[in-house]
């Protein structure tokens, strides 16, 4: 009887077939050890759980302040190029061998300066027989001259008649046109052998020489016919910026011109290619008389000082215009405004150091900050510094940081 009840205990560890009892013992074994296992690793997570709770990283540290308040003008920015005051095509006025040339491409010549010099040899020759066609001239107006006289003292004393006097005084006057005739030839046989030697018309830069010498060169003095290009020359000091304006922007400045008088009026400064900042200063001196209807444009020209001939003609610069007295502005460091499309936003800083962010007009740069034109007040607090851990309606750990205003910095025109 005992017997029959243990074979029915465990009838299903122990099968009537003796040849599969060994797989059914291993069967059992595994599950057992897999149910072990799954309640071990329940039991340690429930423990991990309750003794390591997930902790919140702290607020991200940033730097805030107010913005910087301070008097600026309103100006316009413009780019320019420069161009010389003037310039001028060296040519000859006669013709000739090319025998000298007295530059070294590049250099800066002075007014007055030998620049070129042409065979003088035909144009003296051509001066010594005007200067003896003058001779013979005034030769033939003494024996003229005396003859009159002795007619004239013939008349008087009834010895010649009034007909060989009028024959004399006609002749006399030939004599002095022939005279004057040969003084024109003179000064004119003069005016070819000075010509022979080009000389600067004014201080400025040369360029390089066209001719080498030994050249025939070909000279004209109305420039009508054919002349040889032999160099350009251009004025350095002072030199011009040209510029074009818009017609929003000629508007704005024409109205800001009747409320400022004086030279300060039309005071400019220039950032020449190079400079980082605007230390240059002009004066501008002409705006076209019309709008070009293509471009929508007005061109315009200031006058530079360039008394170290940093300049050159053809390269570029910034141009700052003022349009308006100093008003006051608010002025944030450009870093901390960001650009979302077409607008721009800053964070502000609530009391429950929750940074917002708020959209708001911007200007141009000024002493190497963004001007504010609109959205923020004196006494918002905005961060400054470490905007990138920043997001929006997080909260931050502000401590306070300082604005700059750096007067010598190259500001640079409105944020786009």
């Amino acid at each position: 009887m005992n017997n029959r009840i243990d074979q029915a205990e465990v009838g299903v560890a122990t099968p009537a077939n003796p040849a599969t009892s060994g797989s059914v013992r291993w069967v059992g074994k595994g599950v057992a050890a897999a149910v072990i296992v799954a309640v071990a690793a329940t039991a340690a997570h429930m423990h991990w759980s309750s003794a390591s709770p997930v902790v919140a990283p702290p607020p991200p540290s940033v730097a805030i302040s107010a913005p910087l308040q301070r008097d600026i003008e309103g100006r316009l920015g413009f780019l320019g190029q420069f161009s010389a005051v003037n310039r001028v095509e060296l040519r000859a006025q006669v013709g000739g061998t090319l025998t000298q040339i007295n530059f070294k491409d590049g250099d800066i010549v002075h007014k007055g300066d030998v620049l070129f010099e042409i065979d003088p040899e035909p144009y003296q020759i051509k001066l010594s027989q005007a200067t003896a066609g003058l001779e013979s001239a005034n030769a033939r107006l003494a024996l003229a001259t005396r003859e009159l006289a002795r007619a004239q003292e013939l008349q008087r004393s009834e010895a010649g008649t009034v007909e060989n006097v009028d024959q004399k005084v006609a002749e006399q006057r030939a004599a002095q046109a022939a005279v004057d005739n040969a003084n024109a030839l003179v000064r004119d046989a003069r005016f070819d052998l000075d010509r022979c030697k080009i000389t600067a018309p004014f201080t400025g830069r040369i360029g390089t020489h066209l001719v080498s010498t030994g050249n025939l060169v070909s000279g004209s003095r109305a420039g009508s016919g054919p002349t040889t290009l032999l160099a350009t020359i251009v004025s350095l000091d002072p030199i011009y910026l040209d510029f074009d304006i818009s017609e929003n922007d000629y508007a704005a400045f024409q109205h800001s011109r009747e409320n400022r008088k004086g030279p300060l009026a039309d005071a400019v400064n220039i950032s020449p290619t190079g400079d980082s900042g605007y230390a240059r200063t002009g004066t501008l001196n002409f705006i076209d008389n019309t709008l070009d209807r293509s471009s929508g444009t007005i061109h315009a020209r200031a006058t530079i000082p360039n008394s170290d001939l940093s300049l050159t003609p053809g390269g570029f610069a910034r141009l700052r215009l003022a349009t308006t007295a100093p008003q006051p502005a608010l002025l944030v460091p450009d870093a901390a405004v960001l650009q979302d499309q077409t607008d721009h936003m800053v964070y502000v800083v609530g009391d429950d150091n929750v940074a917002t962010p708020r959209k708001v007009e911007v200007g141009d740069l000024r002493g190497g900050l963004r001007v504010i034109r609109s959205g923020l007040a004196p006494t918002d607090r905005i961060v400054i510094d470490g905007i990138p851990a920043v997001r929006p309606g997080s909260k931050i750990s502000p401590h306070t940081g300082t604005i700059q205003f750096s007067a010598e910095h190259g500001d640079e025109g409105a944020k786009s």
